[in-house]
């Protein structure tokens, strides 16, 4: 058994050297124990000193740094099992997004990229009394993330003293970054001089129409109000945000009588509406890219919904109706929705395009399917669509829907299962089940039992803790 200890923290200099003895010596994962403590149980490492450095795919050299980290203490073990596996022949290993090591290691760096994102937010320095221009702020990130988000604050405050505290280290700058050991909350000023006018700031820039109290509890925990100025000013903001977005919804801006498509989603980008209702308002007004359809398919389910189903488009049913899968793939969705154990009602239902697309044979519309230019058109509504239902997980339904989501084409088969897509909420890649509809009647029954599988799944997915 070979032990690897490094120090604790975030020790990434220490976990590429040991991993550079570790493959060098030919040592596999299930022989290997990572540690933070100096001594173990199995002896020292025994492993070579002066190893090669390791030819990586830019991919896995890119998770490292964001994964070591992490308050995991597995991290190091579940990276050198990645690592090994590269080096043993599974060169494309971080493209195939449904491997359980790849999906545990892209939770864990979106995980570290949450936290730094609140620290960067989040974090308030206030002035030293008594003391030439320095300051101090502190905070308690949920992971090791101290000396990755410092260079952050060196690039902001390049021209001030500062510290940052924490309850495993604080920074310091003072025209060169140190790191010194931890600090205590009662060593930060409570106060200064400059938060009334921040308190001012937040106020004349707080928006009542996005109100949603569970987001802003999700996104800003109570842990951090006590070193936020702004915090103060909540309650009563809260208790204006009815009338004030009431206000808002009174002036919102109509369409012109003469309506160009093109035009009408660059006013909708520029307009910003405040809600899901008045998004859904403006498009409801705006004319299909492509003339001929009925109306605008908009999405159906709550908001807050923990899943979201995103399709290609509405279909001759749906342009009917005016409501999103209610044809016979919306029937088969429902059904598999149901065998997987997820309550339609409770998701979040919506399409790429919100605009059937057809052409006439006879008096038959027949689906044509939308180009990458018409879906990078609706594009911007299905982002802000997405922001105000605020998933927890987003199921891509078909290559249209993957291209809506992450602006590129990628074949199903090899991205099936769980995936990213570059935003908040996670991802997850299956067929759209028109597809199962068109396959030979040999086929069905397994497509369609491999279909229900990857739904049970979303259903795991979706119950799983954050």
């Amino acid at each position: 058994m070979h032990v690897a200890t490094l120090v604790p923290g975030a020790d990434l200099p220490g976990f590429r050297a040991a991993t550079r003895r570790l493959i060098a010596a030919g040592v596999p994962p299930e022989a290997t124990v990572w540690q933070t403590e100096s001594l173990s149980l199995f002896g020292n490492d025994t492993a070579p000193t002066d190893a090669p450095p390791l030819a990586l795919p830019r991919a896995v050299i890119d998770l490292i740094p964001m994964v070591v980290p992490h308050r995991d203490p597995e991290r190091y073990g579940l990276l050198y099992a990645l690592i090994w596996r590269v080096l043993h022949g599974e060169r494309a290993l971080m493209e195939v997004a449904s491997d359980p090591l790849v999906h545990r290691l892209h939770r864990m760096r979106k995980g570290i990229a949450r936290d730094l994102h609140k620290m960067h937010a989040f974090l308030r320095f206030r002035r030293v009394p008594n003391e030439a221009e320095r300051y101090v702020a502190w905070f308690e990130p949920d992971h090791h993330i101290l000396e990755a988000a410092a260079p952050f604050f060196v690039d902001r405050f390049r021209n001030l003293r500062w510290s940052i505290l924490t309850p495993e280290g604080s920074a310091h700058w003072d025209g060169a970054l140190a790191f010194g050991p931890p600090g205590r909350r009662e060593d930060a000023p409570e106060g200064d001089g400059f938060e009334a006018g921040w308190r001012d700031y937040y106020e004349s820039t707080f928006n009542p129409a996005r109100l949603n109290l569970d987001a802003m509890r999700a996104e800003m925990p109570r842990k951090y109000w006590r070193n936020m100025p702004e915090t103060a000013a909540i309650p009563a903001l809260v208790r204006a945000a009815g009338a004030r977005a009431q206000a808002m919804i009174e002036k919102a801006p109509t369409m012109p009588e003469k309506r160009d498509p093109v035009r009408a989603v660059e006013r909708m980008a520029r307009d910003e509406p405040e809600s899901l209702a008045a998004l859904n308002a403006v498009i409801a007004r705006s004319e299909p890219l492509v003339p001929g359809a009925t109306q605008a398919v908009l999405g159906e389910g709550p908001v807050g919904a923990v899943i979201a189903f995103v399709g290609e488009q509405p279909g001759d049913q749906e342009d009917r109706q005016g409501r999103p899968f209610v044809g016979p793939a919306g029937q088969l969705l429902s059904r598999a929705l149901e065998e997987a154990g997820i309550d339609r009602s409770e998701a979040y239902l919506t399409n790429a395009v919100k605009h059937f697309k057809f052409t006439l044979r006879g008096k038959q519309r027949i689906h044509e399917k939308p180009t990458a230019g018409e879906v990078s058109h609706y594009r911007w509504w299905l982002d802000r669509e997405l922001d105000f239902v605020a998933p927890k997980l987003v199921v891509a339904l078909g290559a249209t829907a993957v291209l809506a989501l992450t602006g590129k084409s990628i074949p199903i088969t090899r991205a099936r299962g769980p995936a990213e897509f570059g935003r908040p909420f996670g991802g997850f890649i299956t067929v759209h089940p028109s597809y199962l509809l068109r396959l030979p009647d040999a086929a069905k029954d397994e497509a369609y039992r491999a279909f229900v599988h990857d739904l049970r799944r979303v259903h795991d997915l979706a119950r799983a803790p954050s």
